[in-house]
């Protein structure tokens, strides 16, 4: 891919294990900028955040996706590319990724996308990986924090027709075309074996993302180069795919949670309290 810089981790602070056979991992690992603040204003015309200017960051789940991803192919050699769909300021979260430790990275980004729904994001950016070319892994957070629909990568992957896992625990030892993968299926952990090509949607907390390489990002910030992607490099060209055009399903209306400050301390005996409480949540008819 061209106009993409790869940059060696030895000096940057990145720890380097030894490989312990097999092929090379090619892995795209997803990121997403989110608000990080609550104070978003929202479009009153398409229901949609306005993300333009808003302090942000990379989603939280994002990170246990890169982590993994680095971890994989320390243990195994290969290639990590980061990729990232949204306005230009989204580049921050794709810069960020390489400072862990990924190689390079793609930033999916035209107006024709804006306002995308879960179906017309995960569309988009199915569109950019099969532009992307060969792969052996996709590597998403589990959801996001401005939406939280957990949808996006179990769609990419019915999109790119390979299978997919959701609340990845730990990814097993790749042998061959095959690998193992633990799954919380909230009821019972699961461990299931998988082909490659496939997508995993990380869980939280399943391992400690490493944080950005000073040492690297003093390295490479002058050199480092994102590939961009638009409408135009993609396979389907169809405006009414992509955005508000290919979205299904519209906000029909947003408004702000309200906020009862008052509150009552109940004092006394337990009998007292007990007594207290149950009048007023009978006086609200909870009960």
């Amino acid at each position: 891919m061209s106009g993409i810089q790869n940059f060696p981790m030895t000096g940057y602070g990145v720890s380097i294990y030894q490989k312990s056979g097999g092929r090379d991992l090619e892995i795209i690992v997803c990121v997403k900028q989110v608000p990080g603040t609550n104070k978003v204003e929202i479009d009153p015309v398409t229901g949609t955040l306005k993300r333009e200017g808003v302090e942000s960051k990379m989603n939280p789940y994002d990170l246990f996706a890169v982590e993994t991803a680095l971890r994989l192919r320390e243990k195994y050699g290969g290639h990590v590319h980061a990729l990232s769909m949204g306005p230009g300021q989204a580049k921050a979260v794709l810069l960020e990724a390489v400072y862990m430790g990924a190689d390079d990275g793609t930033l999916v980004s035209d107006r024709a996308f804006a306002g995308a729904d879960v179906l017309s994001t995960s569309r988009t950016i199915s569109q950019a990986v099969k532009k992307l070319g060969k792969y052996d892994l996709i590597l998403c957070g589990k959801q996001t924090t401005d939406g939280d629909t957990a949808q996006v990568g179990a769609e990419m992957a019915e999109w790119l027709g390979i299978p997919h896992a959701n609340n990845v625990m730990s990814v097993g030892d790749v042998k061959e075309e095959k690998f193992t993968v633990k799954v919380n299926l909230d009821s019972c952990i699961t461990t299931q074996e998988m082909p490659l090509p496939s997508l995993l949607c990380m869980d939280a907390e399943v391992v400690t993302p490493r944080l950005p390489s000073y040492r690297r990002k003093k390295g490479t910030e002058e050199s480092v180069v994102l590939k961009v992607l638009t409408l135009s490099d993609f396979e389907d060209h169809d405006k009414a795919h992509y955005g508000l055009s290919g979205s299904p399903t519209q906000v029909e209306r947003i408004f702000e949670p309200e906020k009862n400050v008052s509150r009552e301390n109940i004092t006394g005996s337990a009998a007292e309290q007990t007594e207290r409480l149950y009048g007023i949540l009978k006086q609200r008819k909870f009960v």
